[in-house]
């Protein structure tokens, strides 16, 4: 542990007196040599009111399973930018400047990441008029496409610049929606928090209402039964099959693969229904509650699902196992879209797309809580850090899943809830990391004197990967961008908070 800097576990709180605060360049300096450590970033941000602004910090050793939280000033409205010696920074500081005007001096490229000054007509009328790189040199154009596309999808620019098929650059544009779910949050929690946590990301409920429960059970010292603990991981294991087989059977259809296209279009569909079985609901809405789960899951139902599962995995084994045989499709799946794991690591990438890479960062083994300490799964990794390996990736979890879900609905269940257990701890911190299906999903809370939300910070697995993403596309062809990003899957909606 760093001297001076206090250490805490996943799921825990901590009282903001006991956070040191660093002044000026000594913020600069503690988590620089937090990140020099091997750490990584989870959440970087700023709160306050005016004139009285704080960066908060929260860094994660995976190798020890604890997490480091600093917090620090800056006196003269600026702080010395990490971005370029830790690249994982760039968008933490990037929004930082954009939401409380704290200048991160030394950031090559300080534009806007959700654009609100448009929003509020300060940084002029359209998108248009802000700056996009631009690669210089002969036979060199641009290819813009969105933010409006040509089919059900959220708003998106992607400015690539090529010459011919070779894309040299790609820069992506988010934050068309401006939803404000994080300023809405601040006084909370409110009766609507919940109905807001679960619609983050959609086809993320069940991840993120957790990842915000363990944040409330924190603050109020609640502790969940072991069987509400149990029914969780069982949705969130649900939640992973059915979202990883919508997008195998999508990488299939992007390549004109028809027979595992249809198969796992189906499938998708019926891991959707087990969910529906559980809680009255195909997304998991109303299913995750503060101190335990909605629902009770009886030896009827578990017995259903174990009948249901086992037909869903055998059919996903069938319609699945025909990609790694088609040469066509081997063809088109390896070597697209490559990312070495240096550059994964140092762009801080999560999830199955940071797996893919080789990297072994999974939160239900570096931080485990719930019930996720006392049952393990085994971490699904592969080296190629192409679309073949982040396919992969995909495929083995399913398998891990499965087998989990079976082992657990083999045993009995009770859907309890606790009651609350007192006041909410007031000044204080609370950190909730969750595995969910595209990767890190981190909450902060900070409290203020009557143990409300001062401020709420989200960070989905798609604000680390969607840089990613435009790495892996770089000397790449142009062509192979819908295949590419179809295997990274990115979220539009939990980006745009």
């Amino acid at each position: 542990m760093r001297t001076g800097i206090p250490c805490i576990f996943n799921g825990q709180t901590l009282p903001l007196g006991e956070l040191p605060d660093f002044a000026g360049e000594e913020f600069t300096y503690a988590l620089a040599g937090l990140l020099a450590e091997g750490k990584r970033a989870c959440s970087f941000f700023a709160a306050g009111e005016a004139g009285e602004k704080h960066l908060y910090a929260v860094c994660a050793d995976d190798a020890e399973g604890r997490l480091y939280a600093i917090r620090g000033t800056a006196p003269t409205g600026r702080f010395t930018s990490l971005t370029p010696r830790f690249p994982q920074l760039h968008l933490f500081e990037r929004e930082i400047y954009e939401q409380s005007g704290l200048y991160p001096e030394g950031h090559p490229w300080l534009k806007p990441v959700r654009f609100p000054g448009i929003a509020a007509g300060k940084q002029g009328s359209s998108i248009g008029d802000l700056e996009f790189f631009r690669v210089a040199g002969n036979e060199l154009h641009e290819v813009a496409v969105g933010p409006v596309h040509a089919g059900v999808i959220e708003p998106g620019h992607f400015r690539f610049q090529c010459r011919g098929e070779t894309v040299h650059h790609l820069e992506i544009s988010l934050g068309y929606q401006h939803r404000g779910i994080e300023r809405t949050l601040r006084g909370g929690p409110f009766t609507e928090t919940p109905f807001q946590m679960e619609v983050i990301a959609g086809d993320t409920t069940a991840g993120h209402m957790t990842a915000y429960c363990r944040i409330v059970e924190s603050l109020y010292a609640m502790t969940p039964s072991a069987s509400a603990d149990r029914i969780r991981c069982l949705l969130i294991e649900l939640e992973r099959c059915a979202n990883h087989t919508g997008d195998l059977g999508a990488l299939a259809g992007d390549i004109g693969f028809l027979p595992t296209m249809a198969y796992c279009g189906r499938l998708r569909g019926d891991f959707l229904n087990m969910t529906a079985l559980l809680c009255g609901n195909r997304f998991g809405r109303g299913a995750v509650v503060p101190g335990g789960v909605g629902f009770t899951l009886d030896e009827a139902m578990a017995a259903e699902l174990i009948d249901r599962l086992g037909n869903a995995l055998e059919a996903f084994s069938t319609a699945t196992g025909l990609l790694w045989k088609e040469p066509s499709v081997m063809a088109r799946f390896a070597h697209t879209g490559t990312l070495p794991r240096e550059i994964a690591d140092t762009v801080g990438l999560v999830g199955p797309a940071a797996r893919a890479c080789g990297l072994t960062r999974d939160i239900r083994q570096d931080h485990a809580s719930g019930f996720y300490r006392f049952a393990q799964i085994p971490v699904s990794t592969h080296d190629s850090g192409d679309v073949f390996g982040r396919a992969f990736v995909r495929w083995r979890e399913v398998a891990a899943s499965g087998e989990f879900l079976l082992s657990q609905l083999s045993q009995a269940h009770k859907g309890d809830k606790v009651k609350d257990c007192g006041q909410p701890s007031p000044d204080s911190m609370a950190i909730s990391l969750v595995e969910g299906w595209r990767g890190e999903i981190c909450h902060v809370a900070l409290t203020d004197g009557a143990g409300r939300f001062a401020h709420y910070k989200i960070v989905d697995p798609s604000f680390h990967n969607w840089f990613g993403l435009a790495l892996a596309l770089r000397e790449g062809r142009i062509s192979d961008f819908p295949l590419c990003n179809k295997s990274f899957n990115l979220s539009y909606c939990g980006f745009d908070l």
